[in-house]
């Protein structure tokens, strides 16, 4: 080859021949990529969908809030949930008061009806033929009351207890009972749970 010739360059291997910059374009790297203008403001960016740290504050921040209103609400019902406990609780005991105040102001009425009907049977000849029929419905009134709570007292040689009994009078004792020992019942006593209607009327040793 001459040196008149002119010598041409081959293209590398595997690739175009490089192409020269246009006039003020960047010239490229070593791979072929354009270098960036002088003065370019770069711009960080991180993995797709990842916040920043101040998005990541304020999620926190609410996430915190949400929490604390949780356990507000929580306090909330079962502070709910105890007051309406109380409240049937209440209720309850009204209701049940409520219905032994109406048992006992109907006993009240009845117990009348009853110590005539114990003083018809004291007074009556056993040969008496009504004798039994008395009984019988002295018996029945008496059942009735017993089926919706209300029992009869009759302390006959118990202690005497100015709670539940009326001292109409006092005797000696005939058998050497203790001061305070019942010796009669003049007349019974009735109650409904744990409330008198009526205190026994009795007689006490002295």
């Amino acid at each position: 080859m001459s040196d008149a010739e002119e010598t041409v360059e081959r293209p590398r291997s595997g690739g175009a021949p490089a192409k020269a910059p246009s006039p003020g374009e960047p010239p490229a790297d070593g791979h072929g990529r354009r270098a960036e203008e002088p003065g370019a403001p770069v711009v960080a960016t991180g993995p797709a969908g990842t916040p920043d740290g101040e998005a990541l504050r304020g999620d926190l921040d609410e996430l915190v809030a949400v929490a604390a209103q949780r356990d507000e609400y929580l306090a909330l019902a079962q502070r709910t949930q105890a007051d309406f406990e109380n409240y049937r609780k209440r209720v309850a005991r009204e209701a049940s008061a409520a219905q032994e105040r109406g048992k006992s102001s109907l006993a009240k009425e009845l117990l009348p009806a009853l110590d005539n009907l114990d003083r018809a049977i004291a007074a009556a000849a056993e040969e008496d033929p009504l004798l039994e029929g008395v009984r019988l419905v002295r018996s029945e009134l008496a059942a009735g009351l017993a089926r919706v709570g209300i029992e009869s007292d009759s302390p006959l040689g118990e202690q005497f207890d100015p709670a539940l009994h009326e001292a109409v009078a006092t005797a000696p004792s005939p058998d050497g009972e203790a001061s305070g020992t019942i010796l009669e019942v003049y007349q019974a006593g009735y109650r409904i749970g744990g409330s008198v209607i009526r205190p026994a009327r009795v007689v006490v040793a002295a």
